[in-house]
């Protein structure tokens, strides 16, 4: 993979100003319950952000960004969210925006950048989504997709991204059901949810291997673990046949020795999730030597501008890539899928969370063929409303 670093020669440059910002609740069902080690999900709890740019011809763009809440992962519940976000837009209403785009993006943003942590100085989930809806709007008046924007090159198709699908904690029977069908459907990775009691876990990760032993597996313990319980686990993993592709996250969040001890030991690559949440904690895992690789996610690290940076940074360093999500539908996903693609791929895709809803208002944006994911194109991230087609 190349880190172009936005070294394209196509820009688009853009100068507007927020006309509006509307909000609503964003509640989509999911087919089960989400079950991770430190909670559990019946439907979405988001906001669907709408701005509306002006550009000085008389133009407009709608752009949209979703907030994404988990409750404990985030602080922030849905209520929050709309709370913060109404007031915030109604600062950031009259206010101008000006991208140069492609090479020019990154000397661009400072001052988007600064109105937008003003506007946000406690929730990363409330500042990702709005940034999202302004670089989808700015896209739209540009002429290109929100990828081309942030330094993509033009071409298309782009190559499939190609994603796992989550198993949430469950009863062992239930949970290699469920990657039977997924296996069915054409899915070779399984990322596994555990982290709440280790030996139960290995229980349901052994039904799992038997029911579909030609899959690759990623666990995820949403730093559920001790370091004792975690190489328990990854032991017990690896002895019952699992093809590892890595663990994520398997020890708390500040228990960085913990982590820095599973790296040291484990020939399974360590991906920091819930460590890693800004340039400090990128700094302390390279110093640390806490984890073979990140994952970067919009809604903890404020939107496109600062994973795509710290994405890269991450890569210069030589750690791995994860382009994850939190429990989001087709409009969160799009919006890192879009990151994915300015940056020329990454080494993990988990963007497979729209596959666990029984229902979304958005289509469009990529087409689907079992675990693969082909982005279409521009203005902005392509995406319609389910009734408008």
């Amino acid at each position: 993979m190349t880190d172009p670093a936005s070294s394209h020669d196509v820009a688009h440059a853009v100068e507007a100003r927020v006309d509006s910002v509307e909000l609503e609740p964003l509640d989509a069902p999911l087919r089960e319950p989400f079950v991770i080690a430190t909670g559990q999900m019946l439907a979405t709890r988001a906001v669907w952000v709408r701005v509306r740019l002006r550009d000085r011809a008389g133009r407009t763009a709608v752009g949209w960004g979703e907030a994404a809440a988990l409750p404990p992962v985030t602080w922030e519940d849905q209520p929050d969210l709309m709370r913060m976000m109404a007031a915030a837009g109604a600062t950031l209403t009259g206010a101008s925006v000006a991208l140069g785009g492609g090479p020019e993006l990154a000397a661009s943003t400072a001052g988007l950048t600064g109105r937008l942590d003003d506007a946000f100085p406690t929730s990363q989930v409330a500042r990702a989504a709005m940034e999202c809806a302004i670089l989808d709007a700015s896209a739209r008046l540009a002429g290109c997709s929100v990828a081309e924007l942030l330094g993509a090159p033009p071409a298309l198709p782009r190559p499939p991204l190609v994603t796992d699908v989550t198993l949430p904690i469950g009863a062992p029977e239930h949970m290699a059901g469920l990657a039977t069908g997924y296996r069915q459907a054409g899915f070779l990775s399984f990322k596994v949810k555990v982290g709440r009691d280790w030996r139960s876990d290995l229980r349901a990760l052994r039904a799992v291997v038997a029911a579909v032993p030609d899959a690759r597996f990623r666990l995820d313990a949403n730093a559920g673990f001790t370091f004792e319980d975690a190489s328990s686990l990854l032991r017990g993993a690896l002895d019952a046949g699992m093809r590892l592709e890595c663990f994520e996250q398997p020890c708390a969040r500040d228990d960085w020795s913990g982590m820095a001890r599973m790296t040291a030991e484990s020939t399974t690559p360590i991906v920091a999730d819930e460590s890693f949440r800004s340039g400090a904690d990128l700094d302390r895992l390279l110093r640390e030597g806490a984890a073979h690789g990140v994952n970067l996610k919009l809604a903890k690290l404020g939107g496109p501008l600062a994973a795509l940076a710290l994405g890269r940074r991450a890569r210069r360093s030589g750690l791995l890539l994860m382009a994850g999500a939190m429990v989001e539908t087709r409009l969160g996903l799009m919006a890192m899928a879009h990151v994915v693609a300015a940056l020329e791929g990454v080494d993990f895709v988990d963007l497979d969370t729209a596959f666990l809803l029984r229902s979304e208002p958005f289509v469009g944006g990529w087409s689907v063929d079992g675990p693969r994911l082909t982005l279409l194109g521009g203005p902005g991230l392509g995406l319609e409303l389910v009734d408008a087609r």
